[in-house]
């Protein structure tokens, strides 16, 4: 396995762990489908919340967050219903949000950790 792909994995088990700590249910991980695949999937107080995870070793590239434009948003929402479709049973929520969230740092289990809990 790649160093990226350790980075990402090792970044996406930290970002599961603060989520689980706020209180949200982690429902899904790395979820695929022919449209793609979401970060993580997780519930909290009645929100279905599709979250993306960007881990990156440094800002020499950019903050994780300029990732996410107009068209990764929309890959998102899409990909959110297709999980909505895919688990009609586990998918009982009124409302999906779709979030993000941001590591930095050479090590992400101690990098800088940011979380977008509304991304539009």
């Amino acid at each position: 396995m790649a160093a990226k792909d350790d980075l990402g994995r090792v970044g996406e088990q930290r970002a599961a762990a603060y989520l689980s700590d706020r209180g949200y249910d982690v429902l899904d991980r790395n979820w695929r489908c022919p449209a793609g695949e979401v970060d993580i999937v997780a519930s909290r107080a009645g929100l279905l919340c599709v979250v993306e995870v960007k881990t990156r070793t440094s800002l020499r590239f950019g903050h994780p967050f300029e990732a996410l434009d107009d068209r990764k948003v929309r890959r998102l929402w899409h990909l959110a219903h297709a999980w909505i479709d895919a688990h009609p049973g586990r998918a009982v929520h009124s409302r999906v949000r779709l979030e993000a969230i941001g590591i930095i740092g050479p090590d992400p289990r101690s990098g800088m950790l940011e979380h977008l809990v509304d991304l539009r």
